[in-house]
């Protein structure tokens, strides 16, 4: 301890008590004692800290609060909240199984595809006195975990067998969970690292409970709750909280501004259909129309004038009732003295704009023109425009006449309660067109991709995958699979294409290998296929282009200059069916093939699933890469219609509709309905009225979304749901049903 000053407390020593306990806190660093002559120490401290405790933070700053800068990041997850961890239950996924029958899972673990793993079991059934054959279920909780973190310092006796010779020697079992961690962190093979990230789930840090924020940040609050617990409510439940809180005078007074901020910003949230989002809702989970449309609401909040906004079908994912507030935002872009140019196929869209402008008339080769432009009464009058015939009711999607009784059969789903599903039961009808719905943020997709689909996919499909929490799922056994048809593509280069997809490319090789110029150059049909060398160009492998690495810019492709685009060599290119190479085949629309190959039955059924589907325009070796979603999903859609039917198979879609034109909603429905025919089931979640006015049966979610949602609304046939007050979807229905 240093003595800075002794005084003698009178009226006069004001000036002289601050310069010393200036130069006080200066030596110590903002802490002074103050020793009252007959009296206790009294200490001071210019820092945030508590006396009792030891514990002090620095000066707050918005830095602290944010879990990307290392001022306030959680220490032990660097601000990620999540660690990557081996799960046990998907290394024992079916307890009912034995070890031998393959219950335990594992890189390189499961017991009849490794040897090694096998000496292992024995060893321990061996000096633990259990049975390889009993299902998991009966061995007791000390087995289980012996199994999956080791015998520590106890040693079992290990038996070799090989074609070098047996013997038997003495060694510790580090445990299954144990040995993947460990193979993990040292191997440096990306393929065993993503091998074992298949055993892993996401758990949550321990030290800051998931909330990504070290414990000093953590324990500021306002109005009682920290930054964390604010950014796990919802938009519309923030702006309540902001309602009710209660400030003293001199908090208002600080906080006026920031609080208008806020709460313009949420607001705009709001106004976009975006209230059911909670605001740590990571990036990566969001739908396309869901991202869209925050940075929607961010260009509101800027109040910009004279600028050209371009949206690209930013309803996708949006319930009825919150395309109005989308619209009404548009509308108020455009009154503050800006353009909005929005691609979209929705009708409400449609009514809304001043001016439309009508590409086609068709699809592919067969659109590419201006076909009108005008308001919604001048394109329901163009005789030429597709959009038009729907609009004015010219062309329609018919009601069903009668809705499909089923099979009788059910899939129940018990006590789902992933995210914001609040413990629900849900039956749904087999041999049924059966639409999921419900206002955005509702539960939809929690409860059939999360629960059901992940399921199924495990059950039925072997997938290892952990579905979200349930207390189960009846009526399986009805079932022999479960297709999940999403917009993803179809592949990932340009190698991939509708032929090869669909198998009909296989078909095409096959032929080309029959014809009289292959049998005399001696070519087999693997000469046809631009994967394999041989009959490919060598100089571009096949991809037809050669990719030029830009480095610090994107990577630009150029056709290759040795085969110019045709994938193939010239000796390939010489052998010819009816006149065409195998290039030109590729070349040809999914119309055109049909036609050419007409006398070929297994080709002609494949292409003709094409067309049904409503992607005749498209060429049949058309890169993956430049497909867009819906016409990837109508690929895989047309590659199972061209399958055998079991009539016990699920064909889970989720909004199928997303960037389809009426014509072609209809022709999907067709196709949907095609699939039901057969007997399969077909579980569709959908926001489309035209698609949701023909199901069998609706199981409509809300009745608002996020924390509100959750819960079934109404079950049924659309005639049913539709006269559900309760209902959102119901009430939107209506009209579609020519219900009064």
């Amino acid at each position: 301890e240093v003595i800075v000053d002794r005084l003698v407390v009178k009226p006069e020593i004001t000036s002289r008590l601050s310069d010393s306990i200036e130069t006080a806190s200066k030596l110590s660093n903002g802490i002074i004692l103050v020793n009252i002559v007959g009296g206790e120490d009294v200490m001071f401290s210019q820092k945030y800290s508590c006396p009792d405790h030891g514990v002090s933070i620095e000066d707050l700053s918005p830095r602290m609060f944010s879990f990307n800068n290392p001022f306030g990041a959680c220490p032990k997850c660097t601000g990620l909240g999540v660690f990557l961890k081996i799960d046990e239950n998907k290394i024992i996924p079916d307890m009912s199984k034995s070890v031998r029958q393959g219950g335990i899972k594992g890189s390189g673990w499961a017991m009849e595809g490794s040897s090694i793993a096998a000496m292992y079991f024995e060893a321990l059934a061996e000096k633990y006195n259990f049975s390889l054959d009993a299902p998991l279920s009966e061995l007791s909780p000390e087995i289980i975990k012996i199994l999956l973190y080791g015998t520590g310092d106890e040693t079992l006796t290990i038996h070799r067998k090989s074609v070098y010779g047996s013997g038997s020697y003495e060694q510790k079992f580090e445990g299954i969970i144990n040995n993947l961690e460990r193979r993990y962190k040292d191997t440096s093979s990306n393929w065993i690292k993503e091998e074992i990230q298949t055993y892993m789930s996401e758990i949550h840090c321990d030290e800051c409970n998931g909330d990504r924020l070290s414990k000093e940040s953590l324990a500021v609050t306002v109005g009682g709750i920290n930054i964390a617990d604010f950014c796990k409510k919802s938009v519309v439940s923030a702006l309540e909280f902001l309602d009710t809180i209660e400030f003293t005078e001199k908090e208002k007074i600080i906080s006026a501004e920031i609080i208008k901020e806020i709460r313009e910003r949420l607001n705009f949230l709001q106004r976009v259909g975006l209230g059911y989002l909670t605001l740590s809702r990571s990036a990566g989970t969001l739908s396309g129309g869901e991202s869209q449309r925050i940075r929607l609401a961010t260009q509101i909040g800027s109040s910009l004038m004279g600028v050209l906004y371009i949206l690209d079908e930013p309803s996708i994912g949006l319930h009825q009732r919150d395309n109005e507030k989308l619209l009404s935002t548009l509308k108020r872009l455009r009154d503050l003295g800006n353009t909005v140019i929005v691609v979209e196929h929705d009708e409400d869209t449609m009514y809304a704009a001043d001016c439309i402008i009508d590409v086609g008339p068709g699809a592919g080769v067969h659109g590419g023109e201006i076909v009108c432009v005008g308001d919604v009464d001048e394109i329901k009058a163009c005789e030429k425009s597709i959009t038009g015939q729907y609009l004015s009711h010219k062309r329609v999607i018919p009601v069903p006449e009668k809705r499909r009784e089923g099979n009788g059969k059910f899939i129940e789903i018990l006590g789902a309660a992933e995210n914001n599903l609040k413990n629900v039961n849900v039956k749904i009808p087999l041999g049924k067109l059966v639409c999921v719905t419900g206002v955005s943020g509702s539960g939809k997709s929690t409860l059939i991709n999360e629960i059901l689909y992940k399921t199924l996919a495990r059950d039925l499909n072997k997938a290892k995958i952990i579905p979200g929490k349930n207390k189960g799922i009846k009526g399986i056994e009805n079932l022999d699979k479960v297709i999940d048809i999403n917009q993803s593509p179809i592949g990932r280069t340009p190698r991939s294409n509708p032929a090869t997809y669909t198998g009909v490319f296989t078909d095409i090789r096959a032929l080309f290998a029959t014809t009289q110029d292959a049998k005399m150059k001696g070519f087999s049909q693997s000469r046809f296929s631009f994967n394999v060398k041989g009959g490919r160009c060598e100089a571009c492998q096949g991809d037809g282009i050669i990719k030029i690495e830009m480095h610090f810019l994107s990577d630009v492709y150029v056709p290759c200059e040795v085969c110019k685009g045709k994938r193939y060599n010239r000796e390939t290119l010489e052998v010819k069916y009816k006149g065409k190479s195998i290039n030109d085949v590729l070349e040809m629309t999914a119309e055109e093939g049909m036609e050419f190959f007409a006398n070929i039955p297994r080709i002609y059924r494949k292409l003709k699933t094409l067309c049904e589907v409503g992607l005749g325009y498209i060429k049949i070796g058309q890169p993956a890469t430049t497909l867009s979603g819906g016409e990837a999903q109508r690929v895989k859609l047309a590659t199972e219609l061209a399958k055998r039917p079991t009539g016990k198979t699920v064909y889970i879609l989720d909004e199928p509709t997303t960037g389809l034109h009426i014509a072609d909603v209809h022709r999907l429905i067709d196709v949907l309905q095609q699939l039901v025919d057969t007997g399969n089931t077909v579980v569709v979640i959908e926001h489309n009225l035209d698609l949701i006015k023909t199901a069998d049966h609706i199981i409509d979610l809300g009745p608002e979304g996020g924390d509100m949602g959750g819960t079934v609304i109404a079950e049924g046939t659309p005639e049913e749901v539709a006269k559900n007050k309760n209902s959102f979807t119901g009430q939107y229905l209506k009209p579609f049903l020519n219900m009064n």
